[in-house]
């Protein structure tokens, strides 16, 4: 026998009395309202996508944020560790996409690109979160997905503070093609990579993950190595990577601030990473760029 909530028989008119009774299939109905299209949905925008009550998909959202389907943070709801196949703990992940999603708003805000958190899984690049709008649905990438992380700005922004040979033991001698702009052999990864770190860890791609799309990462770090990595996307033919650069560096700054506040003052005897300077002149944007050579620009 069904069970229908009492509050729905009272909300639900007439014309709506065919849409799903059972809770698994309500459950479903809302988890696949994150389709990639947006990443971060309010309780109204839920409700409108799924077709349900205000008042049920308030109460179910409850439940799959209780059991990690789902996170609530600031700007909504997202989907939460289960969802994204993470499993085996949370690593950090909500509070790094916690400490994060203001500062990923505001960037899309202030240049209209796409904006991506993600994080290192072995050799891949897992996203956390993604916000930029219309333009964001024109991009294969999801919350949840996984691509190569030498593919993608925000994943070589952290491959390059992993020990190179770490880096060797992630990827064969020959890296598999996405593109015809796709790195392909390890040396010249390592070759990226030093150039990355010599950049304070600007990361530049254009087209090696998609064709026609441009991104600048850098990575939020800890003492202990790369937490996550923040990346800027967009069209190649019409932005200008090296002009937004600051913006992603200022962000990433305030995430490694959030979440490690102990990193303004060094320990004796702990090696703890750079905050980059939030003063770009463009003099010295210009003289980091500089580093940049090769196809890789």
């Amino acid at each position: 026998m069904t069970v229908v909530d009492s509050d729905d028989a009272l909300s639900v008119p007439a014309a709506k009395k065919d849409l799903p009774p059972s809770m698994v299939e309500r459950m479903t109905l809302i988890l696949d309202a994150f389709d990639g299209r947006t990443s971060r949905l309010t309780l109204e925008e839920v409700a409108c996508r799924t077709r349900l009550p205000r008042s049920t998909v308030h109460r179910i959202l409850d439940q799959l944020v209780r059991l990690d389907w789902v996170d609530h943070a600031s700007f909504g709801y997202c989907l939460g560790r289960r969802a994204m196949g993470l499993g085996g703990g949370d690593n950090g992940h909500s509070q790094v996409r916690a400490a994060a999603a203001p500062l990923l708003h505001e960037l899309h805000m202030q240049t209209g690109m796409v904006v991506h958190l993600a994080v290192l899984d072995g050799a891949e690049s897992v996203y956390l979160d993604k916000v930029g709008g219309r333009m964001a649905a024109s991009l294969p990438s999801r919350v949840g997905g996984r691509v190569p992380a030498y593919t993608t700005a925000g994943g070589k922004a952290m491959l390059a503070w992993v020990d190179p040979e770490q880096v060797d033991s992630m990827y064969g001698p020959r890296l598999n093609r996405s593109t015809d702009r796709t790195i392909t052999e390890l040396s010249t990864l390592h070759q990226e990579l030093n150039r990355i770190r010599q950049r304070r860890g600007l990361a530049f791609e254009r087209g090696e993950a998609v064709r026609g799309i441009g991104c600048v990462g850098v990575a939020v770090r800890s003492a202990d190595g790369p937490v996550a990595g923040i990346s800027l996307c967009g069209d190649t033919r019409t932005v200008q990577l090296e002009r937004v650069a600051p913006l992603v560096v200022d962000a990433a700054r305030e995430v490694t601030r959030t979440l490690h506040p102990e990193l303004g003052t060094p320990r004796r005897g702990r090696r703890t990473p750079e905050i980059p300077d939030s003063s770009w002149s463009t003099e010295t944007l210009d003289q980091l760029l500089a580093v940049q050579s090769g196809q890789w620009l």
